[in-house]
Parts: structure tokens; sequence; C-alpha cells
């Protein structure tokens, strides 16, 4: 099952031209910087905006083209909005509020109680919108919409009017939505963040176009990509927690066929996560240092080097099994080590600088 997009509009002296696919259900998240045509896309998606050309597929309906004359109306196309701003009836308590979701709805899977349990809002229900929090209110748009049985969640930006507290608070719930709904989420966002913790398949928007899409793991190790200008470009590798050692205080994950260390955690073991290694805590060598306080020493094949002249340093890919690390150096290490293409290389990693976020 996939998400087919194909868009190309204009308005006014700016033009989109979006084209991507991907896998679902999942999260599919579209990033780039504001005014890039994220929510142009997202709204086109949804029948909000009727562009000149377009052809929109979700799971093999198709609820737009053109070039056949088919759009279907924002109403058939059972699109589940959540908005920046929560956009719920000040005059409702919470209970009605998500009701309304169930109002047109068809019948569905997606069961009241189930929401409520979902989204942990059970204490709210009988609460009116100006009371809540601005997490708060994210939750429960997002129920809203849940109820509306949609065979599509669109997600415009949710969590950027949040504080980074309520973010955090959050994002459990994303993920969470990923794993018990299986449904297609497509994602609109600029925050690397919420890109790493959710997002399956990455689509960078610049300048109204798509740059390039594809799975999140093989977008953030590519060193020639904008991602990669960043100052927190890192790569982001699914893992597994192998066992515990309390005595030293450390875990073992298991990435990309490699042995990790990190600090120690408290999930069980063969629980899935994520890590985020970013390229600027990543140091090279050709050689296994001794009497060094670094744990993870990481055996790879360089891929690919791409300077970076704005920074005077470069951009080091690392091949591993079926993914790869990111390094940020110095164009002198990149010639003392003679780092070139199908080079072997060591990564020394710090436990402490490897981040490890839910799956």
């Amino acid at each position: 099952m996939t998400l087919s997009v194909t868009i190309r509009h204009s308005v006014s002296d700016f033009s989109l031209d979006a084209d991507f696919q991907s896998p679902t259900p999942g999260i599919t998240v579209l990033f780039g910087r504001s005014g890039a045509g994220k929510s142009m896309i997202i709204s086109t998606v949804a029948g909000l905006i009727r562009p000149a050309e377009c052809r929109i597929v979700i799971d093999g309906t198709l609820v737009a083209d053109t070039r056949q004359h088919v759009f279907m109306p924002p109403e058939r196309r059972r699109i589940g909005l959540v908005f920046q701003d929560a956009r719920l009836f000040p005059h409702m308590n919470v209970a009605a509020n998500l009701r309304y979701g169930l109002r047109r709805s068809p019948a569905g899977a997606i069961g009241f109680d189930d929401v409520v349990g979902l989204l942990d809002i059970a204490g709210l229900l009988d609460r009116r919108p100006h009371t809540l929090s601005g997490g708060e209110k994210s939750r429960v748009a997002i129920g809203r919409a849940l109820l509306s049985q949609p065979r599509l969640l669109a997600m415009d930006e949710p969590l950027a009017a949040l504080d980074v507290q309520r973010r955090l608070e959050i994002l459990p719930y994303l993920a969470r939505l990923k794993q018990a709904l299986r449904l297609p989420i497509l994602y609109v966002t600029h925050a690397l963040d919420e890109v790493a913790r959710l997002a399956d398949t990455l689509v960078l928007v610049r300048a109204g176009r798509v740059l390039a899409y594809g799975p999140l793991e093989q977008m953030l190790s590519r060193g020639d990509l904008p991602m990669a200008e960043r100052d927190d470009a890192g790569a982001v590798l699914a893992a597994r927690i192998v066992g515990h050692d309390p005595g030293r205080e450390l875990s073992e994950l298991e990435a990309a066929g490699r042995r990790l260390l990190v600090p120690l955690m408290r999930q069980a073991p063969e629980t899935a996560v994520r890590v985020r290694i970013p390229a600027r805590e990543v140091i090279l060598a050709t050689e296994a240092p001794k009497g060094i306080s670094v744990h993870n020493i990481i055996a790879g094949t360089v891929r690919s080097v791409v300077p970076d002249p704005g920074r005077r340093a470069a951009m080091v890919e690392v091949a591993l099994d079926g993914s790869a690390l990111l390094a940020r150096i110095t164009p002198d290490a990149v010639s003392r080590l003679r780092l070139v293409p199908g080079a072997p290389v060591l990564a020394l990693v710090k436990s402490v600088a490897i981040e490890v976020l839910a799956d």
C-alpha cells in the first residue's frame, strides 16, 4: 500500500512542484523551512486546494487526477485534519468535541473509548477547551480527527505552537498512534526532533520543490542533502535493546549490525528503539586507540566525502550494514587519514552522545 502524490500549482509568485511516494501505513514527514510549500501539499491532499495539475492516490483510492477530471470533495476523501491551532469548539466540552468527529463519519474500527485511552484524555472529557493546556488541546484535536474514521491522518505542524516541554509530552502519543492504529499519517514539521522520533518516510521540501524522499535512515545519512548542512545533523538508526549491565550503569543495543553501549535504560530487552548519533559527536580513526574513555568503536567503510566549504569542514558518510553514520570533520583530517570511498574506518562515539528515542 502506498501514498502517491503529484502536484503542480502556482499562486502569485510561488510555484509548487511536488512528486513523491511513500509506503503505508506509517508516518510520512514533509520537512522544510517555513514557506517551502509543505502546508500547500497537505491542503491539496486534503482537497482544500484545487491545483492546476495533480494526481493523489491513497492506498489504491484515487482521490484526485486532473487528467481524468477526478477531484473528490474534501468530505469524501476521509482525511482527518489536525492543524497548528487545535480549532476546538469553545462552547462544547471535550467529550462533545470528540463526538463531533463521529457525526458524519462511516462506521469504523476506531472507537471512542479506544481513542480516549490511547491519548490519555479520560480525565478531560467534562472540561471546556479554554481550561486545557496547549498539549491537552492537541491531544483532543487528534482524537477528534481519529474519530472521523480517516483513511489518512494529515497533521500540519500540530506541535509548532507548543513550548519544548509540551512538545516532548505529545511526541510519545504520536508515536503510539503509529503503532496502535496502523494509519497512514502525513505530517508537516520543520523541527528535527519530531522528524527523528516520528518519521518512517522523509520528504525534503525546499522553495516549492521536493528535493528528495525516502526511508528516514537513508535520508538522514546522506551528506549531500540539506539535512547534513544543519548544526544538528546526524544519523538515526533502528535499534533493539540487547541487555543491561546495572553494575556498569550501561545498556547494550544492536543497530545496523553493530553493538552500541549507552547509559542504563529502563526498557526491557528486545524493546525496539531508535538512536540518533549527531555528526559532530563522531570521531574517525584508522586504528583502534588504547586507553580511551569512548565505549563505542564502530567499524565501517567510507561511503562518500562531501565538502562543506562554508564550515571549512567535510561530511563523511560511514557505511554500516544497510545504514550509515555521518561524521563532520576537517578537510585536514580527511587528508591525513586518507579517507576516500571504500576505505575502512572506525567511528568513535561516546555512550552519552547517543540519543535514544522511542520507536
